[in-house]
This record gives structure tokens, C-alpha cells and sequence, in this order.
């Protein structure tokens, strides 16, 4: 039982996190826009986490994986995962597109009814790298297909994500 309150907290201040992070005066990412043509039957399935941006309900997780499922409504089953101290912790939601379902643009609720910003600002062709962020500079994922990327590869995309504003001298690599 204290498992499953402590899990609970830890979603619902996830969230509160995320909603203040909407309100706030932090500087927008707005000025990036979210990827278009995008195909949700393509970005389903298994995604490995190469870098964020600390968050609490983060801390200290490593092996993180989002997995995506497309739901028979149109929405979006969401399980992430990870190991903290060898034990394996998983947090699930649901996603809904917040207009066109061409536009890589969704909102996430792990806690119902509050929904946070998820935004693919970039998305290889082939759906084998991703860059999401929120509605502001506080989120940043690097997700992969793959469990490594080339040192190369991963250079590439946090110059762009530089480009962009974010601070990635603040990446944690998972």
C-alpha cells in the first residue's frame, strides 16, 4: 500500500509540475514548431530514452522506456518505465492529439483530468529519433528506437537542440 501512495504522489506532483510549467514565466518553446506529417501509427511502439532534462519524477531512473499504443478511440496508451535501484517502476497514461493528428502535438495525462504538453519538435523520417519538449524550455526527452545512439548522432541532435534554446549542459544520459 505504501508503494502504491508513494506512486501516486510522485504522478500527481509530476503533473502539478507540469501545470505550473504551463503558467509560469519560463520562456516558451513556441517559436519551434511541432513536427508535421506526422503518422501516429508509425511513432507507436517502444522508445528508449538517451537524454532528458531532470525531473523529479525521474530521478534516478535509468533504462527508461516509453512505449505508445494506439487505442481503438484514436488515444494514445502511454507506459514508461525505467529501473531505480534495480527495481523495475512504471508509470502509465493516455494521450490525446490537441488538434490535428498530423501535427506531432499531444497532451499527456498520467492523473486525470490534467494533461501536460508533449511536443516532437524534430522526428527522423524514418521514425528512428525523436526530440520532444513541452509548451516550455523545463521538458526535453532524446528518444531513440535503438538503446545507444553514435556519439555522432548524439552530437548532432543536441546541437540542434542548442540551436533551439535548450540547456544542454543541464542532459542527464540515462
Amino acid at each position: 500500500m505504501f508503494t502504491t501512495l508513494k506512486k501516486l504522489i510522485s504522478v500527481v506532483l509530476g503533473t502539478v509540475i507540469l501545470l505550473l510549467a504551463g503558467c509560469s514565466s519560463v520562456p516558451k518553446t513556441s517559436h519551434i514548431p511541432a513536427v508535421i506529417c506526422f503518422d501516429v501509427a508509425k511513432y507507436m511502439g517502444k522508445w528508449h530514452e538517451i537524454a532528458r532534462l531532470p525531473h523529479r519524477f525521474e530521478r534516478g531512473l535509468t533504462d527508461c522506456v516509453a512505449e505508445y499504443t494506439l487505442r481503438d478511440d484514436g488515444k494514445v496508451s502511454v507506459v514508461n518505465s525505467g529501473l531505480k535501484d534495480g527495481v523495475a517502476k512504471t508509470a502509465t497514461a493516455v494521450a490525446v492529439f490537441k488538434g490535428d493528428s498530423t501535427i506531432g502535438e499531444l497532451k499527456v495525462s498520467f492523473f486525470r483530468p490534467f494533461y501536460g504538453s508533449y511536443r516532437i519538435i524534430h522526428l527522423e523520417p524514418d521514425y528512428s529519433v525523436a526530440i520532444v519538449t513541452s509548451e516550455t524550455f523545463n521538458f526535453f526527452w532524446l528518444l531513440a528506437r535503438e538503446q545507444e545512439l553514435s556519439d555522432e548522432k548524439k552530437s548532432s541532435y543536441l546541437q540542434k537542440a542548442q540551436e533551439w534554446g535548450f540547456d544542454i549542459s543541464k542532459l542527464e544520459f540515462p
